[in-house]
């Protein structure tokens, strides 16, 4: 069965390595048959509690777009051991105000790159603890944590055979898993 899922990728940057693993995952043969749409997050101003009763129009769109997919994932690099703050603010903004949550019950999947030698192992488990107080449902295993090297991507930034394998079966359980939390929301 067809899902649409939404694509949150942690990184601004253009040349971002979690944004081309997020493009290449979607040209996966997994990845077949599903409608992957990526969400910005860089258009959302600062959180801020004052503006719940108004929330501003980027936040208003998240949260729909949010609310329109069967499942997220969440693509994203490691800053000082943790999640990118931009990350963290997205997460903030769906989530308020209290009891208007759109990440409730959702079904998600966590993935990440980094240079560093435990590539994102950290990020995702602060973003595993965030995500559990908002009721997600995240994917607990396989979990992978990508370090880059220069052999990860080849021509076009399409993955190596060692990483499209990898990756292809970490997409597999997470559609396994979102299809599966997916008529719990119903």
């Amino acid at each position: 069965m067809s899902l649409s899922i939404a694509v949150i990728v942690g990184s601004l940057r253009k040349q971002s390595f979690n944004r081309k693993l997020a493009e290449a995952m979607t040209r996966l043969p997994e990845a077949q048959g599903h409608d992957f749409r990526f969400l910005e997050i860089g258009d959302l101003p600062l959180y801020n509690q004052d503006y719940d009763a108004d929330q501003p129009a980027p936040t208003k769109r998240l949260k729909e777009e949010i609310r329109a997919a069967d499942a997220i994932i969440f693509i994203t690099p490691e800053y000082n051991r943790s999640i990118p703050g931009v990350l963290k603010n997205a997460i903030d903004h769906a989530s308020r105000p209290y009891g208007e949550s759109a990440w409730l019950g959702k079904p998600a999947g966590i993935i990440g790159i980094s240079p560093g030698a435990m590539g994102t192992a950290m990020a995702q488990q602060h973003l595993r603890n965030v995500l559990a107080a908002l009721d997600v449902r995240v994917l607990g295993l396989p979990e992978v944590f990508l370090q880059h090297r220069e052999t990860l991507f080849i021509e076009n930034d399409v993955l190596s055979e060692s990483a499209a394998k990898l990756v292809g079966q970490w997409l597999k359980a997470f559609i396994a898993h979102a299809e599966l939390h997916r008529d719990h929301l119903d």
